[in-house]
């Protein structure tokens, strides 16, 4: 029952014996064998309350779900009617959050083509990788962004065609070209296994690798988190900096707003902590999206100027630190909800809201999905024991011809690569990236414990800890510390930052050594990339 006649990327798929087991427990994960997400989430609206209610915002203009409708029609139909892409066709995505680009993710899909998104800070190198990987034909690009993409489309011939896009007065735009249609485009006939998109990781272990995501994964996420976790409304309002590029912020800024009926507000540049808080309270934003260490510094900004319509704040990208629970439930009266999930898998599978948050864990399994913790043989191990996280559900890892497939998937299960601890309740605490492991002396050491720890120290802003090889004790911990101004980092703020953490956890698990640095290496979704930090050690 495909739709897609472009079979470059079925045709590179894992092979059987690796690929995930599926699981559709639940009743609302029974879809039908066919269905377009962007027919289902964006033109089935005109028939719901929300129909002529705000969808997309922006500084400068609003578009209603009726009016974006037309909008990715317009779109779709310059691709098809006027690019000659068919079904199974890639098509780069390069731009930061905007209505645009938004308008753009939503047309390539609803055409059957496949969706490659990329971070906007990329270069030219970077993007021709993205290239080399998934053959697109065509690119649709902020008109702010041409230069880099342009550079590598003429190493990589295979990209035929650039587009700009946020530039609705240049000749030859996506815009111009999309106002002389008509605006009425059927969704391709998509079967539920097709290929929706290509989401390239961001590079927090090392060189990116490409997930595929299929229609009905993209349906079934709508149906497990956001139903039973999030639950949000449609007279919500949702904020957030995780880029649409990342399934993070895919998933927050689009995909799960329009399922609820709820809009999306969009800067018109990227945020700053300060800017943040202001814009929450100017739009007044009810759901925010963001990583831990923007939490942090948004606190100070949110505890003076007040966020009087914020009703959820979700964190996830990277370890939440409880001390930064802490700092932003006082500055706000808000309980975070943490999550964790992957690009492999398009979103979050453990999490916890309101009443059924516990300090320090990460949350239960997300309903639709089972996860437990195992050895290296990939069995259970007791509750309360450091072990590997492996989880199964309706949706799992598929690389794009990829031998890394095979380290991720195994016997049917996803291993994302986390220590985790369950509890007798069934409560996830995270304890690092399995490969960030510290064993110092025959002890386990997750570095995210000591970070929290370190972050209750008034002098520090940010930090990252990691193992590093020791002949005495295999590996010693260290920490990378970036101070607030007025501290100075010298050799009695090392002992007093060493004290303050044998004070705070076990003593055994305190840096032995600290270095202070002016920043730390992050991805572009603010991920903290420990690797280099590991690279940098000698």
């Amino acid at each position: 029952m495909s739709a897609q006649v472009d079979r470059f990327v079925h045709d590179r798929l894992p092979p059987a014996d690796q690929l995930p087991i599926f699981r559709y427990d639940l009743p609302e994960l029974q879809l039908p064998d066919q269905l377009n997400l962007v027919e289902e989430l964006l033109d089935k609206a005109a028939a719901k309350p929300w129909a002529d209610r705000p969808m997309l915002r922006s500084p400068s203009r609003t578009l209603s779900y009726a009016e974006a409708a037309v909008e990715v029609n317009r779109i779709a139909q310059v691709l098809v009617d006027d690019l000659g892409l068919v079904p199974g066709n890639r098509v780069l995505l390069r731009g930061g959050n905007s209505i645009g680009m938004a308008l753009s993710w939503l047309a390539v899909v609803k055409a059957g083509l496949i969706a490659v998104a990329t971070m906007p800070l990329l270069r030219a190198k970077e993007l021709g990788d993205v290239i080399e990987k998934a053959q697109p034909v065509v690119a649709l690009c902020d008109g702010r962004l041409l230069d880099e993409l342009q550079t590598a489309q003429r190493a990589h011939p295979v990209l035929a065609a650039v587009l700009a896009f946020n530039q609705p007065q240049v000749e030859g735009s996506l815009e111009m070209r999309a106002a002389a249609k008509s605006g009425v485009f059927a969704a391709c006939p998509t079967a539920t296994d097709d290929i929706a998109l290509l989401a390239f990781t961001s590079g927090t272990t090392g060189k990116p690798k490409a997930p595929v995501t299929t229609h009905r994964d993209v349906l079934a996420m709508c149906e497990t988190w956001p139903r039973h976790v999030l639950r949000a409304r449609s007279d919500d309002i949702v904020i957030g900096s995780p880029p649409l590029a990342f399934t993070f912020g895919l998933g927050g800024l689009l995909i799960f707003p329009m399922w609820a009926g709820a809009s999306v507000y969009f800067n018109d540049a990227p945020y700053t902590p300060e800017g943040m808080v202001k814009t929450i309270r100017e739009v007044g934003a009810t759901i925010s999206y963001t990583a831990p260490t923007f939490y942090r510094q948004m606190a100070p900004f949110a505890k003076a100027l007040g966020v009087p319509t914020l009703r959820i704040s979700v964190s996830a990208g990277e370890a939440l630190p409880d001390a930064t629970r802490v700092l932003w439930k006082d500055a706000t009266g808000i309980e975070m909800l943490d999550g964790i999930g992957g690009t492999e898998v398009f979103h979050i599978y453990i999490s916890a809201a309101g009443n059924e948050v516990r300090r320090g864990a990460v949350g239960k399994a997300v309903p639709g999905f089972t996860a437990k913790v195992v050895d290296e043989a990939g069995n259970e191990v007791p509750r309360g024991t450091v072990g590997k996280l492996a989880m199964i559900g309706p949706v799992g890892c598929r690389y794009l011809d990829d031998p890394r497939q095979a380290n991720y998937v195994k016997q049917g299960w996803n291993y994302p690569g986390d220590a985790f601890v369950q509890d007798e309740d069934g409560y996830f605490f995270y304890q690092s990236r399995a490969d960030d492991m510290i064993i110092t002396a025959g002890y386990n050491v997750g570095g995210p414990e000591v970070e929290d720890a370190l972050l209750q120290h008034p002098a520090v802003a940010e930090c990252g800890v990691i193992g590093k090889p020791d002949a005495e004790r295999g590996m010693i911990v260290k920490a990378f510390c970036v101070l607030k101004p007025g501290h100075a980092g010298d050799a009695a703020l090392v002992k007093t930052l060493q004290d303050h953490v044998k004070a705070t956890i076990a003593p055994f698990k305190y840096p032995r050594e600290i270095e202070f640095v002016a920043g730390l290496p992050r991805t572009e979704t603010g991920k903290l990339q420990r690797f280099k930090l590991r690279q940098d050690t000698p």
